[in-house]
């Protein structure tokens, strides 16, 4: 009778800590993920530092503040099915994959598709470095706290960080503490996240990004993790909403993506190589630059990003083929900043959603602003030292298919924007 007692007792913990998942499935519900693996080789690389006061940031970061940031995660992340019940009823649904070579429009189309509130759930900035529910609950709390009993001094002190922490960049690329960003800094206290190569720039001994060519075992605990932190956003935001990710990093785990979510969607954004290899070399130059890492570093990690680029292109459609009942919408960046209301009406209906009429609403409102993308910087291969006629050659196939105009000798900047705005008017003409 004891006996039978007690696994009844064991049964009933069960249920009310996984619900309707078994021991297995359920231990990935509420177990946080961490690279220790990953997490050593950066203590290693933060050794051969040569600035004593930069190598001793990286060990307060790496052996006290990542391990105890970690350990609260993993305790609110073990008890948010405890305390949210209704979090063990949710799940992840047709999630939507905005994807493509970064600066090729993926935030743009990100930022567009986010206005439809009725139907995405989306991370916020800040949300990503709080993967926990009870986290997420924690901040709201504090905020409302603040908003009542301090006449809102924490938000001021908060806003004047974020100006500090994200204003020498804006220019090239817009951040904010309550703007979506990319789901991949959801594993920055994991030590998983590409975001610790602008702290330590060794992309040829970290690699965050061929997560497609990992074991499988060591690939499915990250996805799981992912899939977690997912579940617990979409309630957070309303449990009958589609998640809505950007990310160029995941253009290396496209595959990974359909074995944890086999109803997932995609949206490819293209845009011409010229434009995006160095404008990406020039963003990460700049942020290195403002860390003070020596040139031969600095030079040696924008080489190895660099050589990875023809990647971020071809291997999304080598997998998509591979998986033809997957929904995907493919986007010239050019047809997207000259119609952008069209170009997101058909990317809708490539992948099996219809717009109501509120998103359709303010997405109209959104088309004017958004004509006005184009970009008043331009950066050139050479700075770089990159081959113009190797990149077309690795990519020749993309070339003819989008039609991208191939750089001359005697071709001028002014020229070259004289094409584009030639182009975005046809396409203009061509819709309206």
């Amino acid at each position: 009778m004891t006996r039978y007692c007690s696994f009844r007792v064991y049964r009933l913990g069960a249920r009310a800590l996984f619900g309707r998942a078994g021991w297995q499935e359920g231990m990935v519900r509420v177990l946080m993920y961490f690279d220790f693996r990953t997490w050593l080789k950066l203590v290693q690389l933060a050794a051969h530092e040569s600035s004593p006061r930069r190598r001793f940031g990286l060990y307060i970061r790496l052996l006290i503040r990542t391990p105890l940031v970690a350990l609260f995660t993993a305790v609110c992340f073990f008890l948010d099915p405890i305390l949210f019940p209704g979090l063990r009823r949710t799940e992840v649904r047709a999630p939507v994959f905005v994807i493509g070579h970064a600066r090729s429009g993926t935030t743009l189309m990100h930022r567009l598709m986010s206005e439809d509130r009725e139907s995405f759930s989306v991370f916020k900035y800040w949300e990503l470095f709080a993967p926990s529910l009870l986290q997420k609950k924690i901040v709201h709390w504090l905020a409302a706290l603040d908003r009542s009993f301090f006449g809102g001094a924490l938000e001021r002190r908060v806003r004047a960080s974020e100006q500090r922490k994200f204003g020498a960049t804006q220019h090239i690329h817009r951040m904010g503490y309550t703007i979506p960003e990319e789901d991949d800094f959801l594993f920055m206290h994991s030590c998983a996240s590409g975001g610790w190569i602008v702290a330590l720039p060794y992309i040829g001994e970290l690699d965050f990004y061929h997560v497609d060519r990992r074991p499988a075992k060591s690939r499915a605990r990250l996805m799981n993790y992912y899939r977690e932190c997912v579940r617990r956003q979409i309630y957070l935001n309303g449990g009958n909403r589609i998640h809505l990710s950007k990310n160029p990093l995941f253009c290396g785990r496209v595959e990974s993506l359909i074995e944890t979510f086999p109803d997932a969607r995609f949206v490819l954004l293209y845009r011409n190589p010229y434009e995006t290899i160095p404008s990406l070399l020039k963003l990460m130059k700049v942020s290195w630059k403002m860390r003070h890492f020596d040139e031969e570093r600095i030079r040696n990690s924008l080489a190895v990003l660099a050589s990875m680029s023809c990647h971020n292109y071809t291997w999304p459609l080598e997998v998509l083929a591979r998986h033809p009942a997957t929904r995907f919408s493919v986007v010239d960046y050019r047809a997207l900043v000259s119609a952008p209301e069209e170009t997101v009406r058909q990317v809708y209906s490539d992948i099996g959603l219809e717009p109501g009429a509120a998103f359709a609403a303010r997405l109209a409102l959104e088309q004017g602003k958004v004509r006005e993308h184009e970009t008043a910087h331009s950066y050139s291969l050479e700075e770089f030292g990159l081959d113009s006629e190797e990149i077309h050659a690795q990519l020749e196939d993309l070339f003819l298919r989008f039609g991208w105009p191939r750089p001359t000798p005697q071709k001028t900047l002014e020229s070259t924007q004289h094409e584009q705005r030639q182009w975005r008017r046809r396409i203009a003409r061509r819709l309206g």
